[in-house]
This record gives C-alpha cells, sequence and structure tokens, in this order.
C-alpha cells in the first residue's frame, strides 16, 4: 500500500494507542460510558479543558458537530461558519439536515473569519421572516491550515458574546493548533468563552472515535438525548474512551502535534523553491498547500497520494501525520523534481 499526503486520518493507529484498545478488551464491562475507562478518559478531558467540562464520545468527526449543532442550536435558527468551513463544504448538507438549523457561510481570508464579515452579516433580528443567527462556528486550525491566533479567537468570541451568540469550535485537529501556539487546550477554548468543542481523535492517531465536550453546562444537561437520537451512543463505549485516555497519558498527544508539525515545516523547506511549486506559506498546522501544474497531479499520485484541493487552480494539499517519516517527503520531493513544465 503507498503512502501519501491524502490526510492524516490516512494514517494507521498509533501503536500506544493500539495497545490500549488490547488491553481494554478484557472480561466484561458495563456499556453505554458506565464503564472505568470511560470515567478515568473523562477524568483527562477535564485535566485538559476544566473540572467544568462535560464530555460525550460519539463515532466519527461530522457526528461531533452535528451533535454539538443541535444542541446550541433550534431549527429556525442559524450557524455562521466560514465559506471553507468543514461543516459547510465536507459534510454533506448533514449539519442542515439532521439539526434542522440554517448554515451561513462568510467570506473568509486564508480559511479565517473576521469580525467585519460577521458584523456586516448579523442582520434583521427578530424579523420572524428570516433565521436567527445563535451560533458562531470556529474551525481551529482552518481548513486551510492556517491557526487564529488567541487575540484572534479573543475577539471573535468576545464579539459572539457580545450578541449573545454561542461559539462552537470545529476541533478536528485543535491539538495541533495548541502546539502551533503554544498554549493549553483550556487556554483556547474554556478560558476565552467557548461552549462546545467538537474534539478530534481519528485525525491524531485513533482508529476511530471523537469527543463532545460541553462546556456550558446549560447545553449538557439533555445531549445524551441528543446523541441517543443522533444514533451515536457507543454501546462498548469503553473502547473510544481507552484511546483518548492514552491520547492524553503522558503527552502522547503534544507528541503527535510537535510530529506533525515538524513534518509539515520540513515538507515546507524541501518544497518551497521548487521550479513549478508555489507554497502558500508556512505551514501552522500539519498542513501544507501548494499549486503546481494540472499534469504533475497524476503521476505524483501513482506513488504518493494527495487531493486537489481547488480544481480550477490545481492547488493542493499535502497533510503530514503522525507517522510521516522524512523518507516519505524526501522520495516525494525526488518526484516533484522530475516533473516537467
Amino acid at each position: 500500500m503507498k503512502r501519501g499526503f491524502g490526510s492524516d486520518n490516512h494514517a494507521g493507529v498509533h501503536p500506544r494507542i493500539l495497545q490500549s484498545i488490547l488491553d481494554a478488551n478484557t472480561e466484561h464491562a458495563p456499556a453505554y460510558g458506565t464503564d472505568e475507562w470511560t470515567e478515568r478518559a473523562v477524568g483527562e478531558f477535564k485535566n485538559q479543558f476544566g473540572k467544568d467540562a462535560h464530555v460525550f464520545f460519539v463515532f466519527n468527526g461530522t457526528a461531533a458537530n452535528v451533535t454539538a449543532l443541535r444542541a446550541m442550536a433550534r431549527p429556525w435558527q442559524s450557524v455562521f461558519c466560514s465559506d471553507v468551513a468543514h461543516i459547510n463544504v465536507d459534510e454533506c448538507g448533514s449539519p442542515e439536515f439532521l439539526s434542522g438549523c440554517k448554515l451561513l457561510p462568510l467570506a473568509s481570508h486564508n480559511g479565517k473569519l473576521s469580525v467585519e464579515e460577521l458584523e456586516k452579516a448579523f442582520i434583521r433580528r427578530g424579523d420572524q421572516h428570516f433565521s436567527q443567527t445563535q451560533v458562531l462556528s470556529l474551525t481551529q486550525p482552518t481548513e486551510l491550515g492556517t491557526t487564529y491566533s488567541l487575540d484572534e479567537l479573543k475577539a471573535l468570541i468576545a464579539w459572539a458574546k457580545s450578541k449573545k451568540l454561542l461559539v462552537h469550535i470545529d476541533g478536528a485537529r485543535l491539538s495541533n493548533a495548541a502546539l502551533y501556539l503554544k498554549k493549553t487546550l483550556k487556554e483556547i477554548t474554556t478560558d476565552l468563552g467557548v461552549d462546545v468543542v467538537s474534539f478530534g481523535g481519528t485525525k491524531n492517531g485513533l482508529m476511530m472515535g471523537e469527543a463532545v465536550v460541553i462546556l456550558n453546562k446549560d447545553l449538557a444537561q439533555d445531549f445524551k438525548y441528543i446523541r441517543k437520537q443522533s444514533a451515536q451512543l457507543p454501546s462498548k463505549t469503553r473502547f473510544i474512551a481507552c484511546q483518548f485516555e492514552a491520547y492524553f497519558k503522558d503527552g502522547l498527544w503534544q507528541q503527535i502535534a510537535e510530529h506533525s508539525h515538524q513534518m509539515a515545516l520540513y515538507l515546507y523547506e524541501q518544497c518551497k523553491g521548487l521550479a513549478g511549486v508555489t507554497v502558500r506559506e508556512v505551514p501552522q498546522s500539519n498542513a501544507v498547500f501548494a499549486t503546481i501544474p494540472s499534469h504533475w497531479v497524476k503521476p505524483l499520485r501513482e506513488h504518493y497520494f494527495f487531493y486537489v484541493w481547488d480544481e480550477n487552480t490545481f492547488e493542493c494539499r499535502w497533510m503530514t501525520s503522525w507517522d510521516t517519516q522524512k523518507s516519505d517527503i524526501d522520495g516525494f520531493v525526488a518526484l516533484l523534481k522530475e516533473q516537467r513544465l
């Protein structure tokens, strides 16, 4: 099987996390999150996000986002998000279909929203003919690999709170953002007034599983019913929970984030001066965005898989992961150098 840079969820399971599944596969255990592994994993989340965090495990990232938005918005309400947000372009309309609320994608710059764009879109309050905005959803890091700075987050969240909006973080790669900003997970969420976080596992070395971390206790009260009704209550919850326990134990989450970022930096440095390759910017997470001639895509993907991000410009997304090695990058760069303009 060829290696590549398609996505960090193309990588296998980190050995320490895989071992946690094997260790949990002993005897019988109570179902539906009433087991000891879930209790310990929730404790780890509280260590990271604060003692008042409420944690609910689900099967995948789309489910984490959808159930979070179901808890935050009614069907007649709407959600501000960026035009390139995962909930807007890569979830097949499920946030709107399953939550009933309306997504309002706004123009972004390098994947980021601004207070100016939000202010322009915050209109027709109290108008019964217009969907009432209730949630600001931020992707951190963004779909373009950029990371909101602490000041940017503070400004956006302060604006949302001034308008009495709830704040959701799509954090499929939130660990990468914390690593880049040199902040704790709590400092970039709970301490800023974030209400709900969709916290990623699959892209970070887990076999499967994500967590909805509710920081606003009022939203947590009925969430167990939302999760069940959304077909997202795992029976054998221990096999998701044990992975997160291992992920947080002894700083493994930071090691994974650090390695994937260093590999992205290495890939960037090796590619930025190559003829025919235009790299967007220095990676702020584990993504490198580069534009290449269209006729290069097929021969390159015969050896290293990746996605074309923009089919009009042939900007490509190259993702690194916990198991990316310099040899992968060296082989890929050697192929880039062989291509002809």
